[in-house]
């Protein structure tokens, strides 16, 4: 019985190896083998698949997108891909990326070019007609130089633009403006700051030779020292001089006997005012003043004067100011003397022929006195009637005119002593009369 079960039990080892299970078989030390015990699917190493890509290429694709210098072309791009498949992002960062680059790049060349100036304009275009690593080079080294070109240019043309720009400086702009990059930074650099400073030194000089006392203090102090006090001076000092200069000349024309009432009155507002009221007035108002006192006083001579003072007066009011100015410096004198001389010239003597001539004895004897200049006498002349005897015998009322504290010479033959408070009617309907026409004249020039 036990060599039955025995030979039962080792049977099926004999009879049936095939059927082992390979796992049963002993495995080499450090390898292991399937589970196949629990029925899974037999482990594999892990491999890089599709997917890793795709998330590095929508990292690269979203960096592009954030940085602000994308030009619109690669950002329109970028946005599409990703949108796409990962086929698609893969294709933009592999092809459409530097070409659409290229692109934005030509588009910001064109842009730069429109709004440069000279020398950028010319830089960019050469670009253009290059290959796009030339368009790159322009816009890392060559954009740069040529927009401090531009500056350099831009700032020399706003030195001659400037009224105050000395003949040194200006004639060294221009020089500049014909040379190169390297000579124009040359002069704005360099030789800018010297010539300034020698046209300052002249400009400062004619102050010297042409200004007031305080003007020509501070200036004398200024040459003495170096180009900076000079500058301080043109900047500083001569407002300040020139104003305690202007005030000083105000007083003047107010202490001027000759200085009409327009003139008064302005000139004590300017002196009420600011320095600039001040220069204002001395400047633009006072000349104009001055015309209009000047046709008053004038227009009073006029009505006061003999025939030649008349006459030489009306010729100055037709004129101009400059010929109003001319009759009193030089006009008024010359007609007064030929006034005084026709006062002067002594009466025809009874042998003349005039005299021989025959004639009405009455209308001669009503005419004796007719032989005489006859003028036209002015205010402050007085009428006195005296009662005399004529040459028939006969007793008579003579009118006659004689002159206030004067002999021997006619008072219609000028106006000496005429001043602002000269009065009379005749002085005054002339001085109505010269207002009306200054009111006319300045609404015709306005």
């Amino acid at each position: 019985m036990s060599a039955v079960v025995a030979a039962a039990v080792l049977a099926p080892a004999v009879l049936f190896p095939s059927t082992a299970s390979a796992a049963d078989a002993p495995q080499p030390t450090g390898v292991s083998g399937p589970d196949t015990a629990s029925g899974s699917a037999p482990d594999t190493a892990p491999t890089e698949g599709t997917d890793g890509q795709e998330q590095r290429d929508r990292a690269e694709i979203q960096r592009i997108l954030a940085d602000q210098e994308t030009g619109p072309g690669v950002r329109e791009g970028a946005e599409k891909a990703l949108k796409g498949t990962a086929a698609e992002m893969r294709h933009f960062l592999t092809v459409d990326l530097a070409k659409l680059r290229g692109d934005d790049i030509r588009v910001k060349l064109s842009q730069i070019m429109a709004a440069g100036g000279p020398a950028v304009r010319a830089a960019a275009g050469k670009a253009l007609d290059g290959s796009d690593a030339d368009v790159a080079k322009f816009l890392k080294e060559g954009w740069p130089a040529a927009q401090a070109e531009d500056d350099d240019r831009a700032a020399i043309q706003a030195i001659l633009a400037d009224k105050e720009t000395g003949p040194g400086v200006r004639e060294g702009a221009e020089k500049a403006l014909k040379g190169t990059a390297a000579e124009m930074r040359h002069f704005l650099t360099v030789d800018l700051a010297k010539l300034r400073g020698d046209d300052n030194r002249v400009k400062v000089s004619q102050l010297l030779a042409t200004g007031g006392r305080e003007v020509r203090e501070g200036a004398a102090k200024a040459l003495d020292g170096s180009d900076a006090d000079v500058a301080k001076f043109l900047k500083e000092g001569w407002p300040a001089a020139q104003a305690s200069d202007d005030r000083v000349a105000v007083f003047v024309a107010l202490s001027d006997k000759n200085t009409g009432p327009y003139t008064v009155e302005a000139a004590k507002k300017a002196l009420s005012g600011t320095p600039a009221d001040v220069a204002h007035f001395l400047h633009v108002e006072l000349p104009k003043l001055r015309s209009d006192d000047n046709r008053v006083k004038v227009s009073q001579i006029m009505a006061a004067g003999g025939p030649a003072v008349r006459e030489a007066a009306g010729k100055a009011m037709d004129g101009s100011d400059a010929d109003i100015q001319a009759f009193l410096n030089e006009g008024w004198a010359k007609a007064r003397a030929l006034d005084e001389a026709a006062a002067n010239k002594p009466a025809d003597k009874p042998g003349d022929k005039a005299a021989d001539k025959p004639a009405d004895k009455s209308a001669g004897q009503q005419g004796q006195g007719a032989q005489q200049p006859q003028t036209v006498q002015p205010a402050g002349l007085t009428e006195t009637t005296t009662t005399g005897t004529t040459d028939s015998g006969t007793t008579g009322t003579t009118t006659g005119t004689t002159t206030t504290g004067t002999t021997g010479t006619l008072a219609a033959t000028g106006t000496d002593g005429l001043g602002w408070e000269a009065g009379g009617a005749a002085a005054a309907l002339a001085a109505g009369a010269a207002l009306v026409a200054i009111s006319r004249r300045r609404s015709t020039e306005s």
